[in-house]
Parts: C-alpha cells; structure tokens; sequence
C-alpha cells in the first residue's frame, strides 16, 4: 500500500498530463498479449498482424516484456511522465533518448534482478551499449505504423477525461476527483491518498509506502489502454499517477439498444451516448470520425429538442446531457 501524504497547498500545484509515449506503452502490452485485450478485443485484432511485423523487425519490442508490465518492478526511463498535456511524442521520445546508458543498464539490472531468468539474447540486448536507442527505435515504429493513426480519437478521450477530472480537483478538492478514478485509489479524510499497487516488493512504493508531495501537486495522466493504476514515485521524476481513463479504445459506446437510434437517427443517439461525460465539439467530432461541422449539426438539433446543454470554458463550449437526456438514454421515460 502506498500513502501519498498531501497539504492544502498540492491542490494548485496538481496538475494533469496526457502522454502518447506512455499511451504507445500500453497499446504494445495489449498488442503483444501481455495483458488482456478485454473491450479493446476488436481494436486489437485490426492491428495484430501489423504489430507481428513490427515485432519481427524489431526485437526489442519483445525484449521489453522483461521490463515493463503491470506485474512487479519496472524501469522507469522508456516513458517518463510527461511535461505537460500538448507534448508530442517526438519530444517525449527525445527525452528518451536522452537517458545516460549507465541510467539505463541500472534501472534495467534492478528490475532482471527481481525477475525469472529472460534469455540470453534479451539479457545481451537490454545489457547492450545501445539499449536506449534500440529501445526507442521500437517506440518510434509502433507510434508511426499504429497508436498514431488511431491518435486523434485517444487524444480526444483523454482530454476529455482531464477536463472533467481536473474540474473537479479544482472545484470540490481531492475526493471528488478521486472517487471513481480506480478502485486502488482512495481518499482519506486525514490527508492522504492510499494507492493499491499489484505486489507488496513494488519499487513505486517506497520502502515505507509513505510519500510527501510537500507543495509540489501530483501529476496525474490518463491512459485508454490500461486498466490500473501506475505511479511514478522516485525523486528524479514528477510525482505521477497512471491510471484508466473514461472511455476505450474499441469505439464509441453504443446507445441502449435500437429504438433511441430509430427515434434520433443513428449518429445523433451516438453523439448522446458519448455525452454520459462532457465534452466539446472538436472532441465529439474525433471520437465519432465525425466532421466538426457535422457534429455541430448533431448538437444543435439535441439542444434545441431540450437533451444537451453548453457550458462555455474559456474558448471552448463544453456540452453535457440534461436530465431529459440522461433519462432518454437510460430508457427511463414513460
């Protein structure tokens, strides 16, 4: 159990990050199998065979099951935390690459050493004078050939996600952006948040479990392809938490059956299921594949019929569904 001991002070400093190094991450442990695919099951099958492509082009893809997974130990410098919510990959790559080798061969050593044997060639590849950039390489080949076509989407459902979480941190505290994070993670009336890691020898967790943030906040990044939550929690990082976002990679939620669709007509019952969380037009336009002109059609027809409703944000309006919706959606109405 780690506890994450917070000050009144943690809450402006908090902030929240989207990562498409992270995010590549994760959709290589769903593409090779290492976690279950569940209801990115179908997103998976489209890419499996391009992925055993790049699998046999690049090795290290699959030297990295030795070292990253949701199970123990893990080494940290194949993606750090992000910067902030708009860095490219490009740049996290860089960042990357920019890892000392002696950095890399001791985070890489700490973790083989708490793990089953790997072979030869993984130990010879990982302990090699190019393992960064060898690494990156297979990074870098799984962003362009797949998470990149799909990224318009991911990125959507992630913004998403940190409007309406960080709204809440900013406005009602630690609680209410906790609550339906992750059932690992929990608010503490007495100023802490108790995380749940997988595995009591998790290096996340300190040797103690107990962690001060001391004014500094904690990042917090969303993640579509993930089910847990991760930490970042060594001095030479941020402090960050991991954990799943609202929303998957397979597609849009479909609306409760077929009559809504029958009475809305198809994309607009879509457009409605997907404000279970609020969201903007240019978010709703990459989640459905949608033109922004498009969806901002579908918008005004459901606000002038009394379902949505917007909310300006700065430049944005932020559209929600009214309780007319809501009721509409989950059959609720007479």
């Amino acid at each position: 159990m780690i506890r994450i001991e917070v000050t009144s002070q943690d809450v402006a400093a908090s902030r929240f990050a989207i990562s498409p190094l992270i995010e590549t991450m994760h959709a290589h442990w769903v593409l090779a199998r290492r976690i279950e695919a569940g209801p990115h099951r179908d997103w998976a099958a489209r890419w499996r065979g391009c992925y055993l492509e790049l699998e046999r082009a690049h090795p290290a893809l699959r030297a990295t099951a030795a070292i990253t997974g949701i199970k123990g130990d893990n080494v940290d410098f194949v993606a750090p935390p992000p910067a902030g919510v708009g860095v490219p990959f490009e740049t996290e790559l860089a960042r990357m690459r920019a890892t000392p080798v002696e950095q890399a061969h001791a985070e890489i050593t700490a973790v083989l050493a708490s793990r089953p044997p790997v072979p030869d060639w993984v130990r010879e590849l990982l302990l090699g004078p190019d393992v960064v950039h060898v690494l990156a390489r297979g990074w870098e080949a799984l962003w362009r050939e797949i998470v990149s076509r799909e990224w318009p989407r991911l990125h959507a459902l992630l913004e998403r996600d940190v409007a309406r979480r960080a709204g809440r941190l900013a406005a009602y505290g630690w609680a209410a952006a906790l609550e339906d994070l992750s059932r690992q993670v929990s608010w503490h009336d007495d100023g802490h948040i108790a995380v749940r890691m997988r595995g009591d020898g998790d290096r996340a967790g300190g040797r103690d479990g107990r962690h001060r943030l001391g004014g500094r906040g904690l990042l917090f990044v969303p993640s579509v392809f993930t089910g847990r939550v991760g930490a970042y929690l060594e001095d030479a990082w941020p402090y960050a938490l991991v954990y799943p976002a609202w929303g998957v990679a397979a597609g849009p939620p479909a609306p409760d059956g077929a009559a809504l669709a029958a009475v809305l007509g198809r994309s607009r019952a879509r457009v409605l299921a997907e404000l279970a969380v609020p969201a903007t037009t240019t978010h709703l336009a990459a989640l459905l594949g949608q033109s922004v002109g498009t969806t901002g059609g579908h918008l005004a027809a459901l606000r002038g019929a009394g379902l949505v409703t917007g909310t300006r944000t700065g430049r944005s309006v932020r559209y929600s569904r009214t309780p007319l919706g809501d009721a509409l959606v989950a059959g609720g109405l007479p």
